[in-house]
């Protein structure tokens, strides 16, 4: 893991640290290559040395940061959540939806083999 991305995650909660930790992992098998870092001050999953994915953890929510794209495509499945045109807030009070995030992901590889 990431010295700077271990770092964001033990900075909270157990609670959090493992919905954090079971999304990290969720994203790194669903997406083959990915690279771990650290942008914009929170952790950053890159394909092919592009942003792919940012996610970090708050007090009261993970925020998921995929992208407008994927946001505008199924905002009509993101009405039990928080969210804005190029995020989403997780509450941490429920499960994480990973159906909703692998459909994310999959509008994510969609548009990068369309810009490839």
């Amino acid at each position: 893991m990431h010295p700077e991305v271990e770092a964001h995650i033990r900075s909270f909660p157990k609670e959090t640290q493992e919905k954090l930790l079971a999304l990290r992992s969720f994203l790194l098998d669903a997406v083959p290559g990915l690279e771990e870092t650290k942008s914009y001050g929170i952790p950053t999953l890159k394909l092919n040395g592009k942003n792919f994915i940012h996610y970090a953890g708050y007090a009261r929510h993970i925020g998921f940061y995929p992208g407008a794209g994927p946001i505008k495509q199924l905002s009509s499945e993101l009405l039990n959540f928080n969210y804005a045109k190029g995020s989403i807030q997780f509450p941490l009070n429920v499960e994480l939806p990973f159906e909703l995030i692998q459909k994310i992901i999959d509008l994510k590889l969609l548009g990068t083999k369309k810009s490839a």
